[in-house]
């Protein structure tokens, strides 16, 4: 299992008092990837966002990466998601910006793209649209076109319902061989076979838990078998994200993530995240989650809701993952623990764990892209 880093601009309450806020957090989240860089995570993901307050500043998250690639070494640099609906990035856009960046990070771009995040985003750029399925059928006309404009000298065009292009070179070409490992960020079942049969990996932002990996994976590698790739080659791989906190010792670490303010986190998400199940009993916002106590941190801990702990208590947590079957753990670093805390679960964990679960110098996708 290899691990990975998300960040997206996350401000929270910050702004209330720090009118640096937005600054700080978008800034120390690059300090964050850099970190990671040097402890030998294999990814980092940057979200593409727009229009949600608190939850995500991060919109241009092209520019972000663009940043990264001259900052950062080995690690691969992700898009978690570049948006390619004709109405909020144009595809051709979208495919020169992807050729940049695999130009810019020699061969380290991850290309995930996706939907959205829920109605107060994407019908914001969709006028008199009110139904989000009506994404589905952009992205799906879209999503297969992007090998064909790297890999053809000339690309042949497009004439779509929503979008078109006459014949024209898109420019630059990718970097070196094929193109970078293609993504899609999925929440239902359906969504992960979906993306399996089409060859690509996927960004498993919604798998909560442990034991969320069963349907997962079921969905997922059972299809993928008889995938027809839409590009050059099956990037077989399945992304998951958890909160993690890492400390020297188990009381710290709980202590960190009591007086991190992770209850509001969850609750921005279904704010903005619309189309996720709503679970029982979930504060309407703009009621939020009651603060953790130490009590409560324990239970999510115990639950499979969290990765807390010293080095030896993450480590085995992680193995939890890796023995489930996930491919890739990428961690939330929640903006409400201060930067010494989180620069320091990021170096412990370089430290302890990625060095006893990842013992392949070799990234996943490179040996993907480098079978086309």
């Amino acid at each position: 299992m290899e691990f990975g880093l998300f960040v997206q601009g996350y401000v929270g309450k910050r702004a209330e008092t720090d009118p640096l806020a937005e600054h700080k957090a978008l800034m120390e989240e690059t300090e964050y990837v850099i970190q990671a860089d040097k402890s030998g995570f294999k990814y980092a993901w940057a979200s593409e966002h727009h229009f949600l307050e608190e939850y995500s500043h991060l919109s241009a998250n092209d520019v972000f990466l663009g940043y990264l690639a001259h900052a950062t070494e080995r690690i691969h640099l992700g898009s978690g998601i570049f948006n390619p609906l004709a109405q909020v990035n144009h595809p051709v856009k979208v495919a020169e910006k992807v050729a940049m960046l695999d130009h810019l990070s020699e061969n380290r771009f991850e290309f995930g793209s996706g939907r959205g995040a829920g109605s107060h985003e994407i019908l914001g750029f969709l006028p008199g649209i009110t139904d989000m399925n009506h994404t589905k059928e952009i992205w799906e006309e879209t999503i297969a076109e992007f090998p064909k404009m790297w890999l053809q000298e000339e690309y042949a065009g497009f004439q779509g319902k929503h979008w078109s292009l006459p014949p024209r070179k898109v420019l630059p070409k990718p970097y070196g061989k094929a193109h970078p490992a293609m993504w899609y960020a999925a929440g239902s079942p359906p969504s992960y076979a979906m993306a399996a049969r089409k060859g690509l990996g996927v960004l498993g932002f919604s798998v909560q838990k442990v034991s969320d990996m069963e349907w997962v994976l079921e969905q997922y590698k059972t299809a993928v078998v008889d995938a027809e790739p839409i590009g050059a080659f099956v990037n077989d791989n399945v992304m998951v994200t958890s909160t993690a906190i890492c400390a020297p010792t188990h009381a710290e670490a709980v202590r960190i993530a009591a007086g991190g303010g992770l209850h509001y986190l969850p609750s921005l998400v279904f704010r903005y995240h619309d189309t996720f199940p709503r679970p029982e009993g979930f504060p309407q916002w703009p009621e939020t989650l009651p603060e953790y106590t130490e009590e409560i941190i324990e239970l999510l801990i115990a639950e499979e809701l969290l990765i807390c702990g010293d080095p030896d208590e993450v480590l085995t947590q992680c193995k939890r993952w890796e023995q489930a079957g996930a491919d890739q753990l990428s961690f939330g670093l929640p903006v409400g623990i201060s930067r010494e805390d989180t620069l320091q679960t990021i170096r412990l964990v370089g430290e302890h764990v990625i060095p006893k679960i990842d013992t392949d110098p070799v990234h996943r996708t490179t040996r993907f892209r480098g079978a086309a």
